[in-house]
């Protein structure tokens, strides 16, 4: 299992994701598409290029579905039971069809829970910049994660 357990994670840990995803025009036409969103900011290239941006942006759910994924392999594969709720979700810069995009995720707390034995809560912060170091977005997320006890007990 790749994703840790419940007592493997550290308050104020930062993990620094290995992997890397550059984002596509067909990746981002392509979630726009499949989850009805016709903005065309989005979809539409000749409409961005009157924009300020001169181009395209990335529908910012792809990218919070991105960081959140790269974020799954170094912490909750496997381990995880399921996500509690998502907070602070910013976009502080726009991400564009070529970026490359890395993440950073720090533990913000972990815990174990007090209606469910042999789970707990993890809050996570994730951070994800692109090719140039430029912060582009971040949130908050809670995970109901596995414990070592209930690891033993399946």
């Amino acid at each position: 299992m790749a994703g840790r357990w419940l007592e493997e994670f550290r308050e104020g840990e930062v993990i620094r994701h290995a992997i890397t995803r550059t984002v596509t025009e067909s990746d981002n036409v392509s979630f726009s598409v499949q989850t009805m969103n016709p903005q065309p900011l989005h979809i539409d290239r000749h409409f961005s290029a009157a924009t300020e941006w001169g181009q395209p942006l990335v529908n910012s759910l792809l990218t919070l579905g991105i960081m959140i994924g790269i974020s799954v392999h170094e912490t909750t594969l496997g381990t995880t039971l399921g996500n509690l709720g998502m907070s602070d979700v910013a976009f502080p810069a726009p991400v564009f069809h070529g970026d490359t995009l890395r993440v950073e995720t720090e533990v913000v707390s972990a815990r174990p829970s007090r209606s469910r034995p042999g789970q707990g809560i993890v809050a996570f912060e994730h951070r994800a910049y692109n090719q140039d170091g430029t912060l582009v977005a971040r949130c908050r997320r809670a995970a109901l994660v596995m414990s070592d006890s209930y690891r033993e007990a399946i």
